[in-house]
């Protein structure tokens, strides 16, 4: 059966079939073809090929957060390791790596490619830039612990930095140590950075917040800036209750006016190495100035770093008439005029442990 339509030509494959050098003669085949040869080759050169920059190796480039393509091409080609800011911005756009580049501190040899410099971007073959959250009341110990677990510093580096005199003074810090004087919160920091970096960031941080008005403030009350950071570590160590704050500040200040030991738990657990817990009556013997139940007044330095709220607190105690506090297990304390009502709340929050129990 032939099932040929009338005036439709039969499909022939070897006619359907189109070949360039149908349509091209062998000279203009031959110019195409060295065309796209050219073109890679170009590729290949331009992409491919290492840039050697001028100078020693290596140079170190610094990616900072929020910086985009064109900035980071703009420090690349300044400090000579890039030729091409063109070059730069292309091989970012074949690899889809406009928003992928990590902030970070970067080691770059001679001979990487633009492909190899942004692949080493994108990976974060470096000391990348790390989000850490510092809280309200942290001690040096506590600080020092968790930037060596996230930043990978050098520990005895840092322990070193917080107590040099000669730093301490560089920076206008009348203390023996920067307890006290590194304001706690949210930071970026990049892997593997300096002691002395991490607390320049921290008290420049601390020194804009304590300003000209606040130093004023301390000088009203009779107290200097060391002094009620010394009391607001203290209120930090006896709640995290922001509303409590200014009530217990109160209390301190109402037992140092009339001469009575402060009597504060948080300074003699900083004295203990098993961190801070429940105190024993053996602990309450402890020789040192910093055991307010041994020793009348502040003790000589603040016990860990407080907050904003704590510093506040310090400087805008409640005026009252209040001399005790005791936790109440909910979370807050009960305030008392005299001991007797001490005693008696004591009681109470004596039998509540022991419900608990």
């Amino acid at each position: 059966m032939n099932l040929k339509k009338p005036g439709v030509p039969a499909l022939n494959n070897k006619m359907n079939k189109i070949s360039l050098k149908t349509i091209l003669s062998k000279k203009q085949y031959a110019v195409v073809a060295a065309f796209f040869v050219i073109v890679l080759l170009l590729l290949i050169d331009t992409f491919f090929t290492g840039n050697n920059y001028p100078g020693p190796e290596p140079v170190r480039i610094q990616i900072n957060k929020g910086e985009n393509l064109n900035e980071i091409t703009h420090a690349l080609y300044k400090q000579k390791i890039i030729p091409s800011k063109f070059n730069f911005k292309i091989a970012a756009y074949l690899l889809v790596a406009e928003k992928r580049i990590k902030p970070g501190r970067y080691v770059i040899p001679k001979g990487l490619s633009y492909l190899d410099l942004i692949e080493k971007f994108v990976d974060g073959d470096g000391d990348i830039l790390k989000s850490i959250d510092l809280y309200n009341g942290i001690t040096m110990t506590g600080l020092r612990n968790k930037l060596v677990k996230t930043l990978s510093i050098n520990p005895r580096e840092f322990a070193t930095c917080a107590r040099d005199k000669e730093f301490l003074d560089s920076l206008g810090v009348k203390a023996n140590s920067f307890e006290g004087y590194l304001m706690p919160g949210e930071y970026d920091f990049f892997e593997r950075s300096s002691a002395k970096e991490i607390i320049e960031i921290m008290y420049a941080k601390f020194n804009r917040f304590f300003s000209d008005s606040l130093k004023h403030k301390a000088s009203q009350l009779g107290y200097s800036e060391h002094q009620i950071l010394t009391l607001a570590s203290i209120v930090e160590g006896e709640t995290k209750n922001e509303t409590e704050m200014p009530i217990i500040a109160g209390v301190y200040l109402n037992r140092l006016k009339i001469g009575m030991k402060l009597q504060a738990d948080p300074t003699v657990e900083y004295l203990k190495e098993s961190g801070w817990k429940r105190l024993s009556f053996n602990d309450l013997k402890a020789d040192s100035p910093y055991n307010t139940y041994k020793y009348f007044g502040l003790p000589p330095g603040p016990i860990n770093n407080p907050g904003k709220q704590a510093i506040l607190a310090a400087l805008n105690p409640q005026r009252h008439n209040y001399l005790f506090f005791v936790a109440d297990g909910k979370g807050t304390h009960k305030f008392s005029r005299n001991f007797k009502e001490h005693i008696v709340s004591a009681k109470e929050y004596r039998k509540h442990l022991d419900r608990k129990k």
